[in-house]
């Protein structure tokens, strides 16, 4: 299917841009420091020596200082759900990007990865330069004590922040995270021994620029000590030649440069220390266990109480007037939640402190401001929907939304025991409230060939609605499309990342002239 420009700005444009920009800094920064050494008169001697390394050590290292600066930014959760709650302020469009900072903060974090190697790279080149090109002249300028010194540097804060970023890197990997998250957690914790260090890293002043330009400009010619003595330290014209040759007033000198480092990464450092800490005294407020529900297919719901604790529907299961309560659905995927049976569940939460950390922004907040909306769960993807769901049978006539698709895909079919009470107690209500039409649910058993249902009689409004077989998504697109005509559309998807693609793809490809399907995807791991 052709792409749509329309849908592709509506979906994308907002979250390229932002990328375009970032590309942009990072390549004008690496160019005008690349070109800084390069052509700087500041900089001669020492370019003389070490040549492109230079230039291409000092350009990568400032893209370091700028995504290390950059890289800390999308990680402040509560920073970012206070930005995107002002919905008067922001439009649809950067609030997708706000929900896309996890994506923002990889792209940094790669960009951090490469730019080390590039850096330290450079470094090796600069090292061997230093000691091949040895100057006579320019003593101070050197690193080697003589031609032909091998020399061991960076130093010691080289090495550890290499080590420290390997460790961070490879423990970032998915199948570290999927299958040991502690891992991933602790080394990613490393992250404040690395910004001391690096701070640190600079204070050396391996590098140094000429400070005396003026009296000692690149290239001049060295008077001897009458013509000093005699003023001659201006420009003096060679008659048989007709030049101009400019003689140098003084030596030249040598100076260390100030680090600058600490100029780009403290402030994003202090506001995501002092995030953490905020998070940290409101996540120590006393939770309550209500109950410990096990679910058909190895899920755990747990439902707790938190004095403060606000919520809108979409981030969790959240309080209303008529519940206090929250809940959250634990799925057996891990070494953690392996051991995690109810009885295990039951007294590990009864005799450990347990922490509650957030709530924070989800895309699903955006389902209740659209007026057509279409949910796309797989497995336990459903959870994020099931808040909708929630806040849909507490009042829905108070939301703009006016039109529910539901689809959720299961392996299983006690899975979709998860949510049955649910899904039929707001199907039967809206019957009730003469709304039939508002709440469209389908439901497929994707790795079923024979036909199965829900056989209990309270479960008749969803038998109907079984499919077996995965979802045909271009037929399910084309008749939501021609169904709403000259509508924006809002899909939401929490599942694999294949379903995300295709779903993605399909939002993208929009064939119904005046329809704009929206593509929003929650985080599925």
């Amino acid at each position: 299917m052709a792409l749509s420009l329309r849908s592709w700005v509506a979906n994308d444009g907002w979250a390229r841009l932002v990328l375009v920009l970032w590309l942009v800094a990072n390549v004008a920064l690496f160019w005008r420091t690349f070109m800084t050494y390069y052509s700087g008169p500041q900089y001669n001697y020492l370019h003389q020596m070490l040549g492109l390394g230079l230039c291409v050590s000092r350009a990568s290292a400032t893209l370091l200082n700028l995504n290390c600066c950059l890289v800390l930014l999308p990680m402040c959760r509560t920073v970012l759900t206070c930005l995107r709650g002002k919905k008067q302020v922001w439009g649809r469009g950067v609030r997708r990007v706000f929900d896309q900072s996890r994506s923002f903060h990889t792209t940094c974090g790669f960009t951090i990865c490469f730019m080390s190697v590039v850096h330290v790279s450079a470094h090796l080149i600069n090292a061997v330069s230093f000691s091949v090109r040895f100057s006579d002249d320019f003593p101070s300028l050197n690193m080697a004590q003589h031609r032909g010194q091998v020399l061991h540097f960076p130093g010691i804060t080289g090495v550890l922040l290499v080590l420290i970023l390997f460790l961070m890197f490879t423990a970032s990997s998915n199948y570290i995270r999927l299958s040991s998250y502690e891992i991933f957690f602790y080394t990613h914790n490393l992250f404040i021994i690395f910004y001391i260090i690096l701070m640190l890293h600079v204070v050396g002043g391996a590098l140094k620029y000429q400070s005396n330009v003026d009296m000692h400009p690149p290239g001049c010619l060295q008077s001897n000590h009458t013509s000093l003595s005699d003023g001659v330290g201006d420009n003096q014209k060679d008659s048989s030649l007709g030049a101009t040759e400019t003689f140098c007033r003084e030596e030249a000198r040598f100076s260390p440069h100030f680090p600058v480092t600490w100029l780009w990464v403290s402030a994003p450092l202090c506001l995501y220390c002092a995030e953490r800490l905020c998070r940290y005294v409101q996540s120590s407020i006393p939770v309550t266990i209500v109950s410990v529900v096990k679910h058909p297919c190895d899920v755990i719901e747990v439902c707790m109480m938190k004095n403060g604790f606000k919520a809108r529907p979409g981030q969790v299961s959240c309080p209303t007037k008529k519940k206090e309560t929250f809940c959250v659905h634990l799925r057996v995927v891990g070494d953690w939640t392996g051991g995690c049976n109810l009885t295990t569940c039951l007294f590990f939460l009864s005799y450990s402190r347990l922490l509650v950390d957030g709530p924070f922004g989800s895309p699903s907040e955006e389902v209740f401001n659209y007026k057509i909306s279409v949910c796309v769960a797989g497995g336990i993807g459903v959870t994020p929907f099931a808040c909708i769901l929630h806040a849909l049978l507490d009042g829905w006539m108070q939301y703009k939304l006016r039109r529910l698709y539901f689809v959720w895909a299961c392996k299983d079919l006690q899975s979709f025991y998860w949510f049955a009470d649910l899904l039929c107690t707001l199907h039967n209500k809206l019957w009730e409230e003469n709304r039939p039409d508002y709440l469209n649910i389908q439901l497929y058993l994707s790795t079923q060939t024979e036909f199965q249902h829900l056989c209990e009689e309270r479960y008749k409004p969803l038998s109907s609605r079984l499919r077996i077989g995965r979802p045909q998504w271009e037929l399910l697109f084309d008749e939501i499309g021609r169904s709403n005509n000259h509508k924006r559309i809002g899909v939401f998807c929490c599942g694999p990342k294949g379903m995300s693609r295709a779903l993605h793809s399909l939002c993208n490809s929009n064939p119904h002239p005046g329809v704009t399907f929206e593509f929003n995807t929650e985080s599925f791991i």
